[in-house]
């Protein structure tokens, strides 16, 4: 799992538009946008994603994408950001190797938010005993 497309750009063995890179973490311009500017942050050690990621590694992911979400932000004229990250094919990831992204908002660009539900009678509370069960 470690021969990941991310693993090949931290190698330099594809191209990439590399916009920060330090000694835990690298972060390039998405190939297909949702908007101008969307960024991944990909931390260089291979994790698939949270799940099996490390403190130490998400931290420094998340470090990095404190640093440069605001010159994503600027550089491109946006009027907020979302920074997302899916883990496992069921939530949406597609490359099977630890990334966020930083996405540039612009008024009225399409991009979409998730639809809200509502808990039945009693589910919040049951739900938020099995997370603190599972803990």
């Amino acid at each position: 799992m470690e021969d990941t497309v991310f693993m090949k750009i931290i190698r330099r063995e594809i191209p990439a538009e590399i916009v920060y890179e330090d000694d835990d973490t690298i972060a390039f311009l998405d190939r297909e946008p949702n908007n101008p500017g969307h960024t991944l942050v990909v931390p260089k050690t291979f994790a698939r994603n949270v799940f099996d990621s490390d403190e130490t590694v998400w931290q420094s992911v998340m470090r990095t994408v404190r640093k440069i979400a605001p010159a994503v932000k600027d550089a491109v004229g946006a009027v907020g950001v979302n920074i997302n990250s899916n883990h496992e094919a069921g939530a949406g990831q597609s490359v099977f190797h630890l990334h966020v992204h930083i996405i540039p908002r612009f008024t009225d660009d399409g991009y979409t938010f998730w639809p809200k539900k509502s808990y039945a009678e009693g589910e919040r509370e049951a739900v938020g005993a099995r997370i603190r069960a599972a803990l």
